[in-house]
């Protein structure tokens, strides 16, 4: 059976409004036990709840902003910020050569959270004034929070609640981090597909590399790291949900998009690659990233490696 992790299973919007749902505690511990994990049931069954039996959503947004302020210290300490602006710097450099268009061009990173990669992006002012940096999240507490700590370090970026794929104004780049193991079969495709049908001249997600390594290293950082057992327990299964290299490039071949892969696993060191990137990008893009790269761009991979490797 597929791992869940319990933050997916607390909380529930409705698609089309964004409204928040009720969520009942027996049957989250239900789903979770049908589906053989005791010890998650057994973390749920501790969250406070009404007389009706519906998760208390103050107790969980606490929760939910209290494990997610962990994870950006996790961020902090696998250089997230760096290892995406090792890519979006030339990928933006490809974009203002190719298309010949003055700014701003914008950035969406889609799931943010509490923002912490858009915060770090404004902060160092790593791509430069004229890309507009936006979060966008269905949860309203973690942007709400995400928008706060933004004012409070009086920076140069939006949050915004709602679906990224239906924003007045059109991204120029989408990006995610953690992201792409939620998406399973037919979803993690129509995700990918959303933005080859937008305006979007390209993406770049980053997730979980899929090693012998991942789920061991998942369990040390997040055991050393997190303190409450929600996030220890849904550390682990992200990286055992995360998808493989095939999986990501035949999802991420969508009409209008040249998939590349960024750091395969077969040339991946299974003992420091712990994120690695999916890219999309418009076909005439990909010489001009090639060649912002530079020797870097002997990482960058298509679907036709794969076909070598495995035929």
């Amino acid at each position: 059976m597929p791992y869940l992790e319990i933050s997916d299973l607390i909380t529930a919007v409705d698609p089309h409004s964004g409204h928040r749902l009720p969520v009942r505690r027996a049957a989250v511990i239900q789903q979770l036990r049908e589906n053989g994990d005791e010890r998650a049931a057994g973390i749920v069954a501790g969250l406070p709840t009404d007389h009706d039996g519906i998760l208390d959503p103050h107790a969980v947004d606490r929760l939910l902003i209290s494990v997610h302020t962990e994870l950006q210290r996790l961020s902090e300490e696998l250089r997230t910020g760096e290892r995406l602006v090792h890519l979006l710097r030339p990928l933006f450099t490809a974009i203002r050569a190719t298309t010949g268009q003055p700014g701003p061009y914008r950035l969406v990173d889609v799931g943010c959270g509490l923002g912490y990669l858009v915060r770090w992006l404004a902060t160092t002012n790593a791509l430069g004034p004229d890309v507009e940096l936006i979060g966008v999240d269905l949860d309203a507490t973690l942007v709400g929070e995400a928008d706060r700590l933004a004012r409070a370090e009086g920076l140069n970026c939006r949050f915004i609640h709602g679906n990224a794929f239906d924003l007045p104004e059109a991204a120029t780049v989408y990006i995610s981090t953690g992201v792409l193991h939620h998406f399973r079969g037919p979803a993690l495709t129509e995700f990918f597909r959303a933005q080859a049908a937008s305006p979007a001249q390209a993406f770049c997600h980053f997730d979980i590399a899929v090693t012998r390594l991942a789920p061991i290293g998942a369990w040390i950082f997040h055991r050393a790291r997190m303190r409450h057992p929600l996030g220890r327990h849904d550390g682990v299964a992200s990286a055992r949900r995360a998808h493989n290299d095939e999986t990501l490039l035949r999802a991420a071949a969508a009409p209008g998009i040249r998939p590349l892969l960024y750091e395969p696993r077969g040339t991946a060191n299974p003992f420091c690659t712990t994120l690695r990137p999916i890219i999309g990008v418009r076909p005439p893009l990909e010489a001009p990233l090639r060649r912002a790269l530079g020797r870097a761009a002997r990482r960058l991979v298509g679907p036709e490696h794969l076909d070598k490797a495995t035929g």
